[in-house]
């Protein structure tokens, strides 16, 4: 089944668009304390202060609620990075960097991390459309890092190879069989297979 969440642009008034926030707010904090479990319909309406029903409209479950958000703390991250820092250099340290960004960030809180990417690894093709914004997010942050203007087709294709040993990783720690330095030694070791003659200027 074929479900629709209301996206941001969707929502067309101001009201409607900071009940949005206000419902992914209430996702990530309850993530945040407990995990993936914790993220129940009841009580994340109760906290963002909305019938359930009406968070019933705008996001079907609790995947696609997580997956919203998931998609959302990207945004942020890239909203937040400083370009200084991914101007100048070479591709591989670049990329270095932002993979380097992504995953500190990520790691930051384990419980809210747990949760998101949970459900965007367990997500049917109802969520098919929140999933790909989350693809399409990430897979732009890697190759924007790379790229000296526009990103190449190339680069696009390194970014989705980068974010799939980067998701599995991430994983890894998360279940406790990679260490945080395991973790950055592997992504490293890809980037530099990937990137091949680009590591020095």
């Amino acid at each position: 089944m074929n479900v629709a969440v209301l996206a941001e642009s969707e929502l067309g008034s101001e009201a409607q668009r900071e009940r949005r926030k206000r419902i992914l707010d209430a996702t990530m904090a309850i993530a945040s304390k407990g995990g993936y479990e914790a993220v129940q319909m009841r009580a994340v309406a109760d906290r963002a202060d909305v019938a359930v029903g009406t968070l019933y409209r705008y996001f079907p479950s609790k995947v696609h609620l997580l997956v919203s958000a998931l998609g959302r703390e990207f945004s942020r991250i890239d909203a937040k990075t400083d370009r200084s820092a991914l101007t100048g250099g070479t591709p591989y340290q670049r990329l270095s960097f932002m993979v380097g960004k992504l995953n500190r960030a990520m790691q930051r809180n384990p419980l809210l991390t747990e949760a998101m990417t949970r459900a965007y690894v367990f997500a049917d093709a109802s969520a098919a459309s929140e999933v790909d914004q989350v693809e399409k997010l990430i897979d732009s942050m890697f190759a924007r890092a790379m790229a000296d203007g526009e990103p190449t087709e190339d680069q696009y294709h390194i970014a989705r190879v980068i974010s799939d040993v980067w998701l599995s990783n991430l994983l890894a720690w998360l279940t406790r069989r990679a260490s945080a330095t395991d973790v950055s030694k592997r992504l490293d070791l890809a980037v530099r297979l990937l990137l091949g003659g680009q590591e020095s200027a």
